[in-house]
């Protein structure tokens, strides 16, 4: 079984990484192979932040064993999020923060964190820590993620890391500056699953590859309001974990195609009553990876299903990728995966591989970059990554608004898994 602070050891894609840094935005070529092969000869600007952030002490990159972690946030992610970084060998835990300050003392006790705060502001002057964990409404994480990086702190991020691809390169161009890392979630990429998944592309067991589809939704929360106003959506909470998963195993995307809609007008959250619904609930992106291979992705608040959304034992398939030599599907959410079931030409019986349930839980986020910063291996999901599916997101809203086939300029360092 995994450590659950395991990450991969990328050392070796890191050779050569040391050069110099212009841009996190790269135009496309005319040429998807031209592009994939620059891609896998470039180093991305997450990796070159590594070596400098690991090569150059700074305040917040302190020799030590353990990275002092600093939570903001604490309604119902925390209480997944909060018990795995107390267990993580690489972390301490110092502060808790949140608007409602019974919110942050309550964690606090229950998590043993020695120090809570009522504003980011207390926090960031109060106990000294290492690393920021923004698990704050969607709408706040940017302006939070900067006050965090001008103060000097790592950033780890829950989704999404900023509201834009310009206003998130900004921010990682103050973490150069500043000698720190950021990173957003999720870490779909990090699993067992991904890695069978992507393995086995590479190896072109699935012959020459078509199309693939994705599909995440539920009936939404009634928790919160931030999910169905301006900056939320089903695309920030629910689709942004497949168009992670499909970019990774099939390439940074070129264009986008969407259609977006508001099923359900008004909605009723526990401590507001009922509520108007501003940001879509319900989603269709089609995503252009070149070379003829599309994607497609679905997404929404108005989907009944049998599998609580809760619950990580569901073994439904949720992914596929289809080949002319084969097909492959995801057992389970790529936020909470079981196993990869797999048939090809040579062997046409659905055999299933990866069958490793409990090796890969989606709040490791801030553990792995604990460990990250503890070591120097380098987890799998970067910034760019993480930036490129904002923009997916942005331009699938364009798509709907202007009924225009959306190209894209950003992109990230591809394959993911060598």
């Amino acid at each position: 079984m995994m450590d659950k602070c395991q990450i991969t050891d990328r050392a070796s894609q890191a050779n050569g990484e040391q050069r110099n840094l212009k841009n996190t935005t790269i135009s496309h070529t005319t040429s998807q192979t031209d592009r994939r092969s620059f891609l896998h000869q470039s180093a991305s600007l997450g990796a070159a932040l590594a070596l400098n952030a690991l090569a150059t002490p700074s305040a917040a990159q302190p020799n030590a064993k353990k990275i002092k972690v600093g939570v903001i946030g604490c309604g119902s992610v925390s209480t997944k999020y909060l018990p795995h970084l107390a267990n993580c060998p690489f972390v301490e835990l110092v502060s808790a923060c949140d608007i409602i300050p019974e919110r942050a003392q309550s964690a606090a006790t229950k998590h043993q964190v020695p120090h809570h705060y009522p504003h980011i502001d207390q926090m960031l002057t109060g106990a000294p820590f290492d690393l920021f964990v923004d698990l704050t409404d969607m709408q706040a994480h940017e302006r939070l993620n900067r006050q965090a990086l001008e103060a000097g702190k790592h950033v780890w991020s829950e989704k999404p890391i900023a509201d834009s691809v310009a206003a998130g390169q900004k921010l990682l161009e103050l973490a150069r500056k500043k000698g720190v890392r950021v990173w957003g979630a999720p870490t779909a990429v990090q699993s067992p699953q991904f890695a069978f998944m992507a393995k086995t592309l590479a190896a072109g067991s699935l012959g020459r590859l078509s199309a693939a589809q994705a599909s995440y939704g539920w009936r939404g929360p009634d928790w919160a309001a931030f999910f169905y106003t301006k900056g939320g959506g089903s695309l920030p909470d629910l689709g942004v974990y497949n168009l992670t998963t499909l970019t990774g195993l099939l390439g940074p995307a070129l264009a986008v195609v969407a259609m977006t809609s508001i099923v359900t007008p008004r909605r009723g959250i526990k401590d507001k009553g009922e509520i108007d619904v501003t940001a879509e609930d319900n989603a269709m992106v089609m995503m252009d990876h070149g070379n003829g291979v599309f994607s497609h992705v679905q997404c929404g608040f108005n989907y009944f299903t049998p599998h609580e959304h809760d619950r990580t034992d569901q073994g439904h398939h949720t992914i596929t990728i289809t080949g002319s030599g084969g097909t492959m599907t995801l057992a389970g959410y790529d936020w909470a995966p079981h196993a990869v079931d797999l048939a090809t030409r040579e062997q046409p019986k659905f055999k299933r591989h990866a069958d490793a349930k409990h090796d890969y839980v989606w709040q490791n986020g801030a553990s792995l970059v604990a460990e990250c910063l503890v070591t120097g291996r380098e987890p799998l999901f970067t910034p760019e990554h993480a930036l490129h599916v904002v923009e997916i997101m942005t331009a699938a809203r364009q798509s709907q608004e202007t009924g225009r086939r959306i190209p894209l300029r950003s992109t990230f360092k591809w394959p993911v898994v060598s």
